[in-house]
């Protein structure tokens, strides 16, 4: 099953049967409080532009349409809660959770998570480490995020060990050829850049997570053949990891400019289109 879907997500997930899917891959609203947009722009070739390139051509620049959407709540949690509930319904029996925030609210989405799961649920922590951005000269600079790791049985749960991507070691020559060549499995700490301004992979939605970061998790968490749910979709990035590994997916969003995003991004793997609301997204609904 490859599926994109327009609708309001809780809506929809409340109508999926019961232990659907093995990994469900959250990426809510971070709560911010502020607008979220990526200005972007395109180079043109124009005699009459003001830009000078290679050879003496001359280019204008243009602006280029960017997704944008509201990310402030009055009751974060309120909003998060039942969307929380629903993915653990629809959790196979050793199904995992990954929920994927920031600083402002993964504190008190984990109490909620406990709440919802049990303790004992609750498997790890994975700090996702970058280094972009500015640099506050008040405090600490925020450079990662948090992904919560709840299991529907703490007991039997996905992991496959065999499918980590393996990272150098910082000193190979202390290690010895042949495990500089295997190369060491990661920590709860993974480092990785964000999507580069420049790269292939960019869309310009706001807040596109790294390919890789998500593969990582696909991978190790769901076996081929599985179907992964993504009901915070925006850009589509959990998508192209499942179908890039096997994997089949259902990708949830309500803001036409997320769909208009993953119908072109998802194209080869010709998911499923499903129109299910055809009004504009409200602010609180609008993530990527």
């Amino acid at each position: 099953m490859k599926r994109i879907v327009r609708a309001e997500c809780l809506s929809y997930i409340q109508t999926l049967p019961d232990g659907s899917f093995p990994l469900i891959y959250l990426d809510p609203p971070f709560n911010t409080g502020k607008v979220q947009k990526r200005n972007r722009m395109r180079v043109v070739q124009d005699e009459g532009g003001s830009r000078l390139g290679f050879g003496g051509r001359k280019y204008r620049a243009e602006p280029l349409e960017s997704p944008v959407y509201l990310d402030a709540f009055d009751d974060f949690l309120a909003f998060l809660e039942p969307r929380l509930r629903q993915a653990h319904r629809l959790l196979t029996p050793t199904g995992s959770l990954f929920v994927h925030l920031d600083y402002r609210e993964v504190h008190y989405v984990k109490v909620l998570l406990d709440g919802i799961f049990g303790r004992k649920h609750f498997i790890n922590e994975i700090v996702w480490a970058y280094d972009y951005g500015g640099r506050p000269r008040r405090r600490w600079p925020a450079k990662h995020d948090t992904l919560l790791w709840y299991a529907r049985d703490p007991g039997a749960y996905t992991f496959n060990y065999e499918a980590i991507d393996r990272i150098p070691y910082m000193t190979p020559r202390m290690v010895g050829p042949e495990k500089a060549a295997r190369g060491k499995t990661p920590t709860d700490v993974w480092w990785q850049t964000i999507v580069p301004t420049t790269s292939r992979e960019k869309t310009g939605y706001p807040t596109q997570k790294p390919l890789k970061l998500l593969e990582r998790v696909v991978k190790v968490h769901s076996n081929p053949g599985d179907v992964v749910l993504d009901f915070f979709a925006g850009s589509g990035t959990t998508g192209e990891a499942a179908a890039r590994h096997g994997r089949g997916f259902v990708l949830v969003d309500q803001n036409p400019a997320a769909i208009e995003v993953m119908r072109r991004r998802l194209a080869a793997y010709e998911p499923e289109i499903i129109e299910l609301d055809a009004t504009p997204a409200p602010p609180e609904a609008r993530r990527a």
